[in-house]
């Protein structure tokens, strides 16, 4: 019986390396020149291109892509530890070439798309030269694709899309629209006469599709194929996605602990108040308990597959958005009115939270999708009482009890002793 939770000494080095790389070099260069990747400025460009360099000779560009796909081929376990090093610092996913959305529309183009496609749209992401946005969501229906109404009609040698698309992460920078329509996946060009970006929101835009005409081979994956290529992107992007909110647990809770030993109260320490200790206590188990769930469901995943682990997926969505808005919450509160500005991160990690609850699926939608899944398990029980009703679990241990009882006369006479005495 195998039941190691090590990780073993050369992949230890690896991680070691990426924290260090992204503590000495990351971070700094993040804070003078922030969401520098996508700055035009030549300069900053070719800075950028030689910290990505130190990073590929270490094997560890597009470090979630199988090797089948052109990638490392961790598998996602590793991914999930190296995640949890990169999740620490905003700017590191970019360094890495492993930042979202890109990182989804990367693996369905590498998994599910022609020749011609890579050539055209999968090497210029991967190379950072084009960034993308996956257009899933819509207004009246959510996350829902049963009730998805943008539909994309064949004429000719085009398609032509319409309909809305809500909550499109970052497509207003984008050059690529990843495009979930009622009847397949379509790559648009943002420039693409049509796609019109309103105002609002800012930064997770609201796009209308009107007539919007692209070539018959901007279809990705087979015609009405949508469904299944989503949910090979989303799948294994929950568990990266939890791995780097626990990086971010992680940061609130060194910054709560740091607190608690450095700030007086009432003539002594707050970490000798016992409602802080409380916070750190309760903070500590929901952090190692959730980074043992998902190392666990990663584990499975590389064992069997994203859709054999689907409950455990879902049930890591939920529950790292709940230990998010706790650990945070109780950081915030132990930083006092520092907490509550802009000036640590604690503030923007709280705020964080009821979207990592919304996004990629509603968590109510995830908890039942696990209910339903775990109840496939059990059955009904058999009349009025339930199977570990104390009086019939009695009584059948009597019966079955019998055979002995009457080979062994002794034991019969303290077996009744014992009756008696209840």
């Amino acid at each position: 019986m195998a039941w190691d939770f090590s990780t073993d000494p050369e992949f230890q080095d690896k991680l070691d390396w990426v924290g260090r790389f992204c503590q000495e070099k990351v971070e700094p260069f993040d804070y003078v020149f922030p969401h520098a990747v996508r700055w035009p400025d030549p300069v900053v460009k070719a800075y950028v291109r030689e910290l990505q360099q130190e990073v590929k000779d270490q094997g560890l560009w597009a470090i979630f892509l199988d090797k089948d796909l052109g990638g490392p081929g961790f598998g996602q376990l590793k991914l999930a530890l190296l995640n949890e090093v990169i999740g620490r610092y905003s700017g590191a996913p970019s360094m890495f070439g492993a930042s979202a959305p890109d990182t989804g529309n990367m693996e369905i183009l590498a998994a599910y798309g022609t020749e011609g496609q890579k050539k055209r749209w999968l090497e210029p992401l991967l190379n950072q030269d084009m960034f993308s946005a996956f257009s899933m969501t819509e207004p009246q229906g959510g996350s829902d694709p049963n009730l998805f109404r943008t539909h994309a009609e064949r004429n000719g040698d085009e398609w032509v899309i319409n309909g809305e698309k809500w909550f499109t992460s970052a497509g207003r920078v984008a050059d690529l629209l990843f495009v979930m329509c009622t009847n397949g996946m379509f790559v648009v060009p943002r420039a693409t006469p049509g796609v019109e970006i309103m105002p609002e929101p800012r930064n997770h835009n609201h796009i209308v599709y009107r007539d919007v005409r692209v070539p018959l081979d901007h279809l990705l994956g087979p015609e009405n194929g949508a469904k299944v290529l989503a949910q090979r992107r989303l799948g294994g992007g929950r568990i990266h996605h939890a791995m780097r909110t626990i990086a971010q647990c992680k940061l609130a809770f060194d910054m709560m602990c740091e607190r608690a030993l450095s700030r007086e109260s009432h003539g002594s320490l707050i970490a000798e108040h016992q409602m802080v200790q409380e916070k750190i206590a309760e903070s500590y188990a929901a952090i190692r308990m959730l980074r043992l769930f998902v190392l666990e469901t990663a584990w499975k995943i590389d064992q069997t597959s994203t859709l054999e682990a689907r409950t455990d997926i879902a049930a890591v969505k939920f529950t790292m958005a709940r230990v998010l808005r706790e650990v945070s919450y109780n950081a915030l509160h132990i930083l006092g009115s520092l907490g509550t500005t802009d000036l640590t991160p604690i503030q923007a990690m709280y705020a964080s939270a009821p979207t990592m609850g919304i996004a990629d699926g509603v968590d109510e939608v995830h908890k039942a999708t696990v209910a339903r899944r775990v109840l496939k398990g059990y059955r009904p029980h058999e009349g009025y009482w339930p199977t570990e009703y104390i009086p019939a679990k009695r009584a059948e241990a009597w019966r079955r009890m019998r055979p002995v009882l009457d080979a062994r006369p002794d034991l019969a006479r303290a077996a009744e002793k014992y009756a008696g005495h209840r």
